[in-house]
């Protein structure tokens, strides 16, 4: 689903980052093999995943994330995000919102935890989601 918007509605939430464990290869922390994720802000998951710090917990918030879940955020390692994050399946460029069904039903769980609007009403989606409040 591509969508016209004046905003990034992500630069305004950033449930997802306080939702979502942020697991990857350990390769991806590495400079020697090209990796670019600051291992610093990661911490051991298994012998070869590691993951974001702070996102391997009951209540997960990376450590990448600045700002107020719900205001303004961004991450703080933005052009060195691990491959999850790349791969999210939520584009942002020039007004345009591009975001698949798949991505949009994670994104309205993420939000529904933190008690924010489904972004799928947002953007008029035709397709119901099946929404639970965590708290």
């Amino acid at each position: 689903m591509k969508v016209l918007m004046s905003e990034n509605p992500c630069l305004a939430c950033g449930a997802c980052c306080a939702f979502f464990r942020v697991s990857f290869y350990w390769g991806e922390t590495d400079r020697s093999l090209g990796g670019s994720v600051p291992i610093e802000l990661t911490e051991d998951l298994t012998e070869f995943r590691r993951c974001m710090k702070g996102t391997d917990r009951a209540r997960p918030r990376c450590a990448a994330l600045l700002g107020t879940i719900g205001e303004t955020v961004r991450c703080s390692i933005h052009p060195d995000r691990p491959t999850p994050c790349r791969k999210a399946g939520v584009q942002w460029e020039n007004g345009v919102l591009e975001i698949g069904e798949e991505e949009l039903e994670r994104c309205d769980r993420a939000r529904a935890a933190w008690n924010l609007p489904p972004l799928s009403e947002r953007l008029g989606s035709r397709r119901p989601f099946n929404r639970r409040i965590v708290s």
